[in-house]
C-alpha cells in the first residue's frame, strides 16, 4: 500500500519514510481503538490510542495507560508489532519479504532503505537489511529464552514465556514497554543480576547500530574496524561507565532508591539506569524518587541517545563525540578534530552542530509550550518528559498519564520528530551539499 502511494505521489525518500511511519501509526491506533484491544471491551480513546501507537512505532515507551493491565493479548501484540516495525524500519521488513518472494529491489526502494538505515550510499543496503533481520531474530530469541527461564520462577510457564519474549523484543528495540502492571516496569528486579544484565545487553546491542554489529561480525575476516565503529564503541563504553559511576555516587544515600539495596543491588541498579537512559525506557528504580542531580544526568544521557543506524534515538553518540572533539581541538588551538589518528572533515562537524541545535530547539520550544498547557506540572517534570519523548527514551517522572489532550498531542509530535527528524535532516543535509562558485570576503566578529 505504501509503495503504491509513493509511486503515485512521486515522493522522495525522506518524505516516503515520514509517510510510511505515519500510516503505520494511524493503522496501529485504529486497531487499539477496537473493543478487542482493551480489557474493558470498550477500546481505547482515540487520542490515547494515537499516543500509544506513536510511542510504540517510534520505540519510545511513554504510556498514558498501563500496558499490562489495560490491553488484552491482542492489544499487546499490536503494540509489540508496532515496536518491531518501528525499531527496524518498515522498509527493512519490506525488503526482507521481497527477497523471500524473490522480487527485485528497485533503485527507488534502495534509496528509501538507505534513508531508513541512515546510510550515506545505497551500496550494500540490501545485504545490511538481511543481516539486520537475522541478527534481530537471533538476539531476541536468545534474550527471550533467558528472560523466560528467569520469569518461570515467578510466573506460570506460559506467562513467563510471553513476558520473556515481550520484554526481550521491547528492550532490544529500545522501546521500554513492559507488562508488569501499574507502571512498575522492572523495579521488582532491581537487584536481579540475570534480568539486569540480559536486558542491559539487549539494550546495548539494539543501540550501538547495525553498521557496528555488521563490522564486529565480519571482524574475523577483515581484522579491521572503521572509524565510525571505533567512535561508537568507545563513546558508548565511556557513557555507560561514567553514567553508572555518577548514578551510584548521587543515589547512594537516597532511601527511596539505592540506599536499601545491597552493594551488588546498588551497582546493578546504577548500571541499569545508566544504560536505559540512552533511549531504552524501562527502569528498575522509581524515576520519580531519584534526586534532582540524578534526573538532570539522565536528561543529558537521554539527549545524547544511542548510535546511528540503531533502534534508539537522541542526537546520537557520534554527534556528541564530534562536538566534544571540536571543543577539545579549539581549546588546544588545533584546526582539525582527530579521532584514532584520523581527521574528521569540517562539514561533519557542521552537521553535528546543526543536528544538535535543531534537537535543542525542539526540546526547548516543546518544554516552553507544555509549561503553558500543563500548568499543574513542575518544570523539571516537563523538561524530563519532553527530552524523553524527543530522544525516544520513554522514561517518565509520572507526568504522561496526567497530560491534557493538548499536552498529549504535543508529546506525540515530539516523539514523531525525535524518531524521524534527525534521520531526515541528516539525509537532506547530505543531499543538499552544493558546489560554491564564489565566496564572500572574510569578516571578523568577536566571540566570547
Amino acid at each position: 500500500m505504501i509503495k503504491k502511494i509513493v509511486e503515485k505521489l512521486h515522493l522522495d525518500p525522506p518524505k516516503t519514510l515520514v509517510l510510511g511511519f505515519a500510516l503505520i501509526i494511524f493503522l496501529g491506533a485504529l486497531l487499539l481503538t477496537l473493543p478487542i484491544a482493551t480489557v474493558d471491551g470498550l477500546g481505547l480513546h482515540w487520542i490515547d490510542a494515537l499516543f500509544t501507537a506513536t510511542s510504540a512505532t517510534c520505540v519510545t515507551g511513554l504510556v498514558v495507560v498501563d500496558t499490562g493491565t489495560t490491553f488484552t493479548t491482542f492489544g499487546q501484540l499490536v503494540i509489540l508489532s508496532l515496536i518491531q516495525i518501528g525499531g527496524l524500519g518498515f522498509m527493512t521488513f519490506a525488503t526482507f519479504f521481497a527477497l523471500i518472494m524473490r522480487k527485485k529491489i528497485s533503485l527507488r526502494e534502495r534509496l528509501i532503505l538507505q534513508e531508513s538505515l541512515n546510510q550515506m550510499s545505497i551500496e550494500g543496503v540490501v545485504r545490511l537489511a538481511k543481516m539486520i533481520v537475522v541478527f534481530t531474530a537471533l538476539t531476541e530469541l536468545i534474550g527471550g529464552v533467558l528472560l523466560s527461564i528467569r520469569f518461570a520462577f515467578d510466573f506460570p510457564l506460559p506467562k513467563a514465556i510471553y513476558f520473556g519474549f515481550f520484554h526481550a523484543i521491547s528492550n532490544f528495540n529500545n522501546a521500554g514497554f513492559d507488562l508488569m502492571g501499574e507502571f512498575a516496569s522492572l523495579t521488582a528486579y532491581v537487584d536481579d543480576p540475570i534480568v539486569t544484565l540480559v536486558v542491559c545487553l539487549l539494550i546495548i546491542l539494539g543501540g550501538i547500530g547495525f553498521i557496528v554489529v555488521s563490522e564486529l561480525y565480519d571482524y574475523r575476516q577483515t581484522r579491521r574496524l572503521s572509524l565510525h565503529t571505533k567512535v561508537v564503541l568507545s563513546t558508548t563504553g565511556i557513557l555507560v561507565v561514567a553514567g553508572t559511576a555518577l548514578i551510584f555516587l548521587l543515589e547512594y544515600t537516597n532511601p527511596k532508591t539505592l540506599q536499601p539495596l545491597s552493594m551488588m543491588g546498588k551497582v546493578l541498579g546504577s548500571l541499569y539506569q545508566s544504560v536505559t537512559a540512552r533511549t531504552a525506557g524501562s527502569n528498575t528504580l522509581n524515576i520519580g524518587d531519584m534526586y534532582q542531580s540524578s534526573l538532570f544526568l539522565i536528561i543529558i544521557l537521554m539527549f545524547i541517545g544511542a548510535s546511528p543506524g540503531s533502534t534508539g534515538g537522541g542526537i546520537k553518540t557520534t554527534t556528541f563525540a564530534t562536538l566534544i572533539g571540536a571543543v577539545v581541538a579549539q581549546v588546544k588551538g588545533k584546526e582539525d578534530v582527530i579521532f584514532f589518528r584520523q581527521r574528521i572533515l569540517p562539514h561533519m562537524v557542521y552537521k553535528s552542530l546543526t543536528l544538535t541545535m535543531i534537537a535543542l530547539f525542539i526540546v526547548l520550544v516543546m518544554t516552553m509550550v507544555l509549561s503553558i498547557t500543563e500548568t499543574t506540572a513542575r518544570f523539571e517534570m516537563i523538561l524530563f518528559e519532553v527530552t524523553s519523548a524527543f530522544a525516544t527514551t520513554g522514561l517518565s517522572m509520572g507526568l504522561t498519564p496526567h497530560l491534557t489532550p493538548i499536552g498529549k498531542t504535543l508529546i506525540i509530535l515530539t516523539m514523531f520528530a525525535g524518531r524521524l527528524g534527525p534521520l531526515t535532516i541528516a539525509f537532506a543535509l547530505a543531499q543538499r551539499k552544493q558546489k560554491e562558485y564564489f565566496r564572500y570576503p572574510k569578516g571578523k566578529i568577536t566571540i566570547g
